[in-house]
């Protein structure tokens, strides 16, 4: 279990008692994300390890950590979870059990029995990601941008060398995961509404991450295409070759 956490000593003892209750069999890693308040303590309280980051990273940079942290150990899978209580633990079971038959599931928050609230501006922003995703991929999510997922071993090898580091680094790993030819699944699961800290980004903040994703998605298809059409051109004749 990988949390990334960046002044969440607030949420984590409720998160770490669900983990405990719900998959107490499964190891727990909160990755402190350089904070300043008290979540490196109140998670080794909660029994969990511990990496701490001398400075923020964001969270692309902490879930790296945590990738290699579990390649290191020998993992044969991990499942990402939020440490501010939107993830309900007793999904998790749901996850791992559709790596049987995918490297990368990720937990949806549309299609379960109960709806999540979304704001409506931030909803289409995710409509026009999922649109995106779609035309760029060929593949259609429901929940581009969900973190909570789950990933076999070559996944997490792929993304202990590779993650990506800016904000909204979801959409961007599940594009990389696409093109690399990783079998990617959905779930639908409960979630809950953030139950407490701060949110990364805000309103124009936010806005400038989606502007900069679009950008960043396009750039790396057209690359892929670029690197497709080079590869598919006939081969020049070697100089004296006979017809």
């Amino acid at each position: 279990m990988i949390i990334p956490a960046l002044n969440e000593a607030e949420t984590l003892p409720a998160v770490l008692r669900g983990l405990r209750d719900a998959t107490p069999e499964l190891d727990v890693l909160v990755v402190d994300d350089g904070s300043t308040d008290a979540t490196a303590d109140t998670a080794r309280a909660g029994g969990a390890d511990v990496a701490v980051l001398p400075f923020n990273l964001g969270i692309g940079g902490a879930l790296r950590t945590g990738f290699r942290y579990a390649v290191r150990h020998e993992y044969d899978a991990a499942v990402q979870l939020d440490a501010d209580g939107q993830h309900d633990p007793t999904q998790i079971p749901h996850l791992l059990a559709a790596l049987d038959q995918a490297d990368f599931v990720i937990g949806s928050r549309f299609g379960g029995d109960t709806s999540y609230e979304v704001g409506r501006t931030r909803r289409g922003a995710m409509r026009l990601l999922e649109f995106s995703v779609r035309m760029l991929s060929g593949r259609t999510f429901s929940d581009t941008s969900s973190g909570f997922r789950a990933f076999n071993r070559p996944v997490l090898e792929y993304f202990a060398r590779s993650y990506p580091s800016e904000y909204m680094e979801s959409v961007e790993a599940l594009m990389a995961a696409t093109y690399e030819g990783f079998r990617i699944a959905e779930v639908p699961v409960e979630m809950h509404q953030r139950a407490g800290g701060t949110p990364s980004t805000m309103h124009l903040k936010l806005a400038y991450h989606y502007v900069r994703l679009l950008v960043t998605l396009t750039a790396r298809a057209s690359r892929r295409r670029s690197s497709s059409t080079r590869a598919d051109a006939p081969k020049p004749e070697p100089v004296g070759s006979q017809p």
